[in-house]
């Protein structure tokens, strides 16, 4: 009987409810904080490793934080009685952003799963403490026992595994991903197959360092997130590179949590540069497009329609260039819409992409050679009652002969990246919008300052020559000039239908002009002229391909990310060429120091792998490349190797002892 009662007894302290459920804290809530709830669950496993399960329930509008809170917040923790290794879990968080701070944490339901090793007492004890914030914030110690040889609950097991399911994941999102530090910013770059759909990035906080909120930027396959970085007291931070950065990246359910050593952002203009020096480079940069052989033609025009204006009023000629002007900076601030409707879009950029497609070539190649027949005299182009069209040269009859020339202008400008142009447009398109249009407008300006000084003094244009028939000699050198403009653009069909059909169009062409010559101006003057155009279709067919004693001798392989990786495994120094037919200032880097005997011995050395990516068609790939450094205009340089393993990128317009010195310094140290 006494037996019976001891047993009795014993089964009355199993169910009793404390005893029965001591590894589980139950729902602990607080008499200052009726806003959250918290409960502690524990499960021992075989081998010794102890599961700990922390629930936190909070009422709506409220929110907790992640393991870096961010700008404001404490992250939960536990303070234990006894000293066990702890390995602490946490979920995906989110950002909350409330007047000017961003925070990382969570709100409604949340489940940390924790790992204890090394427990050397039965029961486990300490306080939480919790911090919870709406409008205000209430920071809650909770204090709790539990007893591990208590039986387990027996969702626990389910519960965890699912708490587990909600860390993000060590691979799986991204194909690449690295994180540069220029002076103020962080720049995290990742590629991932397939695009981005709404992307998140949240990033550990470093010693002395605040991390803003990112401003991020995808563009096809390849997101951009620029982390504006001060330090605690929102002054100038440290300097980051070299440093171990642990961030998670998070897009449509999918989490990845992976650790970079901060590098250099090499390649961004913008490193520490204020913006009115970018502005000045625009400024400069849409100046020099005047001198550059792309917008030669349309100055040329600009001259023929002054020497036949009728009247030299300085009020007209005033009017006259204004309008000019208003065309160019119209088109700058066309295209600035165009980039930022593109980046909207999550489409890629790049300055002069338009010269990739082959219609719009060959739409060109119609307007210059119609230009060059109306310069020849071939027939006149006028301005319509009811219409305007951009290819009127007839400016002295009407504003908006004169307004087309200015867009025209800018038209032909954008496959050319003239010296600090280049460095303006990698800055805008990937600026923050309100930058892009400043840059852009700078660039408009810059490019109408000539146009300008004709405007602001009217006398400039009323000392030129009076007319006279030496005009006609001077229509037909701007015509040729013209022509050999339009010959050039037709040089660039060739990447597109091929040598046959590029030639056959050529033919065409001149065979029509020359009839119309023949039939216009019988005799001398249309032998003259034709030949002349035969000689200037030959110099720019023929010329280029002809024996020259600048051969190269580079044997350029493919441009990858992976055959610069390569490159870089195997100790060598790597020099990158982003070029294509439609850019004149990278013909213009090939001829005048590519091809230079000690630049083609430089780059021929067994140790330097020469890698070449032609954008003169479209090409994700070169896009994305030239995304991931912050770049949208070529030409594009860049020398990597032991000595600069994160790349130096070389000025748009190259100089032999630019290209020299950098591929000195990416040796290293023998």
């Amino acid at each position: 009987m006494l037996t019976f009662f001891r047993q009795l007894l014993l089964c009355l302290v199993c169910l009793w409810l404390p005893a029965s459920w001591a590894a589980d804290s139950g729902w602990l809530r607080a008499a200052d904080n009726d806003h959250a709830s918290v409960r502690l669950r524990t499960q021992t496993l075989p081998g010794g490793e102890t599961r700990l399960l922390l629930d936190v329930q909070l009422e709506k509008g409220w929110k907790t934080y992640w393991r870096s809170p961010g700008e404001g917040g404490i992250a939960p923790t536990i303070v234990w009685n006894d000293s066990p290794s702890v390995t602490w879990r946490w979920p995906v968080p989110q950002r909350f952003d409330v007047a000017g701070i961003t925070t990382q944490g969570y709100h409604d339901d949340v489940s940390f799963p924790i790992t204890l090793h090394d427990v050397k007492t039965p029961t486990l004890s300490g306080v939480l403490t919790l911090s919870t914030c709406s409008n205000v914030c209430i920071l809650t110690d909770y204090p709790f026992s539990l007893d591990l040889r208590a039986p387990t609950d027996k969702n626990i097991d389910y519960d965890f595994t699912r708490a587990m399911g909600t860390l993000p994941r060590e691979d799986g999102l991204t194909t690449t991903l690295q994180a540069d530090y220029a002076p103020g910013k962080m720049i995290v770059t990742a590629t991932r197959e397939g695009g981005w759909h709404s992307p998140a990035l949240f990033l550990d906080t470093l010693d002395g360092v605040s991390f803003a909120k990112p401003s991020v930027q995808v563009n096809g396959d390849t997101l951009i997130a620029t982390v504006p970085v001060t330090d605690e007291w929102g002054d100038s931070a440290p300097d980051l590179q070299g440093k171990t950065l642990s961030l998670v990246l998070a897009d449509n359910g999918l989490a990845q949590e992976s650790t970079r050593v901060i590098g250099r952002a090499s390649g961004l203009p913008s490193d520490g540069v204020s913006l009115w020096l970018v502005l000045s480079m625009a400024l400069l940069g849409g100046l020099i497009l005047n001198i550059m052989p792309c917008v030669l033609p349309v100055l040329a025009m600009k001259l023929g329609s002054v020497l036949q204006g009728d009247s030299t009023q300085r009020g007209v000629v005033r009017r006259q260039f204004l309008a000019s002007v208003a065309g160019i900076v119209a088109s700058f601030l066309a295209l600035a819409l165009m980039m930022t409707l593109l980046r909207l879009s999550n489409q890629a950029l790049g300055w002069g992409i338009q010269f990739q497609n082959p219609w719009f070539i060959a739409a060109m190649v119609l307007v210059m050679v119609l230009f060059s027949a109306s310069l020849l005299g071939l027939f006149e182009i006028r301005l319509s009652s009811n219409t305007t069209t951009f290819l009127a040269t007839r400016g002295g009859r009407g504003l908006a002969g004169h307004f087309w020339q200015g867009a025209f202008a800018t038209l032909l400008a954008t496959p050319c990246t003239a010296p600090f142009l280049g460095t303006a447009v990698s800055v805008a398109l990937v600026a923050p919008l309100p930058k892009l249009w400043g840059i852009f407008l700078a660039m408009g300006i810059g490019m109408s300052l000539p146009w300008l000084l004709v405007a602001a003094w009217p006398g400039l244009a009323q000392r030129l020559p009076k007319p006279g028939r030496w005009m006609n000699l001077v229509r037909i050198v701007l015509g040729v000039m013209m022509l050999g403009s339009a010959l050039w653009l037709l040089t660039l069909l060739n990447a597109h239908v091929g040598a046959a059909i590029t030639w056959g169009i050529g033919g065409v062409l001149a065979l029509l002009l020359c009839v119309a010559l023949a039939w216009r101006y019988r005799g001398r003057v249309a032998l003259g002229a034709a030949g002349l155009m035969l000689m200037t279709a030959a110099a720019l067919f023929w010329l280029p391909q002809s024996s020259s004693p600048l051969r190269d001798r580079i044997d350029w392989q493919p441009l990858s990310e992976q055959a610069i990786q390569t490159a870089l495994g195997d100790g060598k120094r790597v020099f990158v060429d982003v070029t294509a037919d439609w850019c004149v200032t990278c013909k213009a880097n090939k001829y005048n120091v590519l091809l230079r005997d000690d630049v083609q011995q430089a780059l021929t050395s067994p140790d330097v792998v020469a890698l070449r990516g032609d954008w003169s068609r479209p090409s994700t790939a070169i896009s994305q490349f030239l995304q991931r450094r912050q770049s949208a205009a070529i030409p594009f340089n860049q020398i990597y190797g032991p000595g600069t393993p994160q790349g130096e990128i070389l000025p748009p317009l190259l100089s032999r002892d630019a290209v020299l010195n950098a591929l000195s310094n990416a040796k290293g140290k023998n």
